[in-house]
């Protein structure tokens, strides 16, 4: 495939233009009435020459908005590009296919992916995007805006299945849990895709993101079960905490002396008062403690 770049061509304004245009029907206008008056059929003959001038230069005016370009081509051969705003002209045979230079987006419909652990989610994703090469847009792909939404979404499958949805260990990344490395990782993946078509990817964040109905109810089970672990865990890790620092402050006081059984004990009442998530009768032993 012949790739094309966009490149600038010069044109004129087209407010010179009109003027001539203008002059050149008055002109026209004016032999033939003169030619009429005289019955003269070569001033008729050069009246009508002058109108069918005018109005084949007529054919090569154009308007140029702001923020947006017109791509020149001349029998199927690209010409160049004006980004000269207002009214322009140009050569009559010259097709000028107008291509908006605007910010736009749109959002992805709901996608279902199956993520890197292979459970099935649901995600969508909000594509920001502009035209950088107004050529390569019109001549490189058939229809950019078709292209940028189809090759947007096959973006957001293969980001969606190289991360997995929850994050399972430290430092790891995940669709959940990292949604500003994931936006970038996803704006790479569809620039990536959209470069030949000379489309430029300004932002794309993730709008939707959830697992599949089918496996929903599942999966807030096992999210609330892996919270309720490590809530346990760290309860745990203080208790025992506390259980030395208590047991070696009354050591250092010589508060008690307590042998290995009824030091035993005394660390199990304390574990059952200080990890229970209910209120407690702890049963302490009050026999001779030496």
């Amino acid at each position: 495939m012949v790739e094309i770049r966009e490149k600038d061509t010069k044109s004129i304004s087209g407010i010179p233009m009109v003027l001539v245009l203008l002059v050149l029907v008055a002109a026209g206008l004016y032999q033939i009435a003169i030619g009429i008056g005289d019955d003269a059929l070569i001033l008729i003959i050069a009246g009508f020459a002058f109108v069918a001038l005018a109005a084949t230069l007529l054919a090569g005016l154009y308007t140029v908005a702001p923020n947006q370009s017109a791509v020149l081509s001349l029998f199927g051969k690209y010409v160049g590009t004006v980004d000269e705003q207002g009214l322009r002209w140009n050569n009559i045979f010259y097709t000028k296919k107008k291509v908006s230079k605007r910010v736009r987006n749109f959002e992805s419909g709901k996608l279902k992916v199956n993520e890197l652990d292979g459970s099935p989610i649901e995600i969508a994703a909000i594509v920001v995007w502009e035209v950088s090469d107004s050529a390569e847009a019109v001549f490189n792909v058939d229809n950019y805006e078709s292209f940028v939404q189809i090759q947007s979404e096959a973006a957001i499958r293969a980001m969606a299945t190289s991360y997995p949805y929850d994050q399972h260990e430290d430092g790891q990344i995940s669709l959940r849990s990292h949604p500003d490395e994931i936006s970038e990782r996803l704006r790479v993946e569809i620039q990536d895709r959209l470069a030949k078509a000379g489309i430029h990817v300004i932002e794309s964040r993730i709008s939707h993101l959830a697992y599949s109905p089918e496996i929903a109810g599942a999966m807030l089970q096992r999210q609330q079960a892996g919270a309720i672990i490590a809530a346990r865990k760290k309860i745990v890790e203080g208790a025992v905490g506390m259980v030395e620092d208590a047991l070696a402050e009354l050591k250092s006081k010589n508060i008690i002396d307590l042998d290995a059984e009824r030091r035993a004990t005394m660390v199990s009442n304390l574990l059952v008062v200080l990890c229970s998530d209910k209120a407690t009768q702890p049963v302490v032993n009050t026999g001779s403690l030496y």
